[in-house]
């Protein structure tokens, strides 16, 4: 299998495993504020990240050539978590996933932008519409006939944030071996959200720290797997695989929260993938 192909691979289980962690975080929601779920995903996922590596490499991959865009990209991450699990507290899974969908889509515009990676104009109209169908499933008041839920937003301030994110992890891929980037991955976030337990900790029971410390490992695999992907493919290629997070979703939505997709969000995201696939097909050297 060809590097691109396994990043293709190691993307697409990440998207199943970060709807795994999403479906946790929602349920776990009812009982914990969302900054202490947060901390315990992060520290969780660190340590579960500290101790595989030394476990494999005998040490620890600390040592970073650009340790202030890893604390960046961990911050990055973290700003994701809150939002979008303070979003998961409001609105069905499957809605904020779709909403959430604008992230390859700001991702392409962003590696074309920052990356230097080429985007021609068949992807280019794959980004606007794809923000159309991001506009859809935000639920405004001309197809609801209801004001826009606050709510809504929140998903959409993961997506840019994520964006950013997956742009630094390809332009740490060119910087540091894929093991420092998983190392770095949870450290900044971990230590930032400690600083708030002071302020809402509640004293988890016993299952309740196994449901903690599930959600942490489920974030380090699910990281560890995207920093190896973006190690092996473009972001241009790899950002549009997202969409496949949306079956995961409506699925753990309907099994476990009895959350049914409507029709807004299902043609919402319908549009989103349109544009997706317009932005995953292959370009010919010179061509769109």
């Amino acid at each position: 299998m060809n590097r691109p192909l396994q990043g293709v691979a190691l993307q697409l289980t990440a998207l199943l495993l970060f709807v795994a962690m999403d479906t946790v975080f929602k349920l776990l929601t009812a009982d914990f504020p969302v900054a202490q779920l947060a901390w315990a995903r992060f520290l969780f996922s660190f340590l579960c990240v500290a101790g595989f590596l030394r476990l494999w490499l005998g040490r620890l991959p600390w040592r970073s050539r650009a340790p202030g865009l890893q604390a960046l990209r961990s911050l990055l991450l973290c700003g994701c978590t809150l939002f979008f699990s303070a979003a998961l507290a409001r609105i069905p899974l499957a809605d904020a996933t779709a909403v959430g969908f604008a992230s390859p889509v700001i991702t392409v515009a962003l590696a074309a932008l920052l990356l230097k990676e080429e985007v021609g104009w068949r992807r280019w109209a794959g980004v606007i519409l794809g923000f159309c169908g991001v506009l859809i499933a935000l639920r405004p008041p001309f197809l609801t006939g209801e004001p826009l839920h606050w709510a809504y937003l929140l998903p959409l301030g993961t997506a840019t944030l994520f964006a950013f994110y997956q742009i630094l992890t390809r332009r740490l891929a060119q910087i540091d071996d894929a093991r420092v980037t998983i190392f770095h991955t949870g450290l900044a976030a971990a230590l930032a959200t400690s600083l708030l337990q002071p302020f809402v900790f509640v004293p988890p029971s016993l299952p309740q720290w196994g449901a903690l410390l599930v959600l942490g490992a489920l974030g380090a695999v699910s990281h560890g797997l995207l920093v190896l992907a973006y190690a092996r493919a473009p972001a241009s290629l790899l950002a549009p695989l997202s969409y496949t997070q949306l079956i995961w979703a409506s699925l753990a939505g309907v099994l476990v929260f009895a959350d049914w997709p409507d029709a807004i969000t299902l043609l919402g995201a319908a549009v989103i993938a349109a544009g997706g696939l317009l932005i995953a097909l292959p370009q010919r050297r010179g061509g769109p």
